[in-house]
């Protein structure tokens, strides 16, 4: 009688995959990964917890402006994210502090934006 796998064993299978997949992973990458766990982390924090639960909906406009900032910026830091890793060809000849500067300026826009629309 043969032993089928488990989905117990499937699972193992995926994490120790992924796990190996990611060790090889360069560092800045793994930071802006970071970075766009804890932006979405936040926006998530903040629709499910924080702002609705404790001040209310009066000033809809600030909970927009919060919820949208963290998930543009995560929107943002993916890009970034795309654009400097070597193994994307498309991007070969953008050099990485051309990535992080266009990230800057473009989160600025955002922050700016998201400022006027506190209002």
């Amino acid at each position: 009688m043969v032993k089928s796998p488990t989905t117990k064993d499937d699972a193992h299978a995926l994490f120790h995959s992924l796990r190996s997949a990611y060790s090889a992973t360069p560092t800045n990458l793994k930071i802006i990964d970071l970075y766009v766990v804890f932006a979405v982390f936040t926006a998530l924090i903040q629709v499910y917890v924080g702002y609705m639960a404790i001040v209310g909906s009066f000033p809809f406009n600030s909970f927009l402006s919060g919820v949208l900032s963290c998930v543009g910026t995560a929107v943002l830091a993916v890009c970034l994210r795309i654009q400097v890793n070597k193994e994307n060809k498309e991007f070969k000849d953008l050099p990485p502090e051309r990535a992080f500067a266009d990230f800057v300026l473009c989160n600025l826009v955002l922050h700016l934006v998201i400022m006027n629309f506190l209002g």
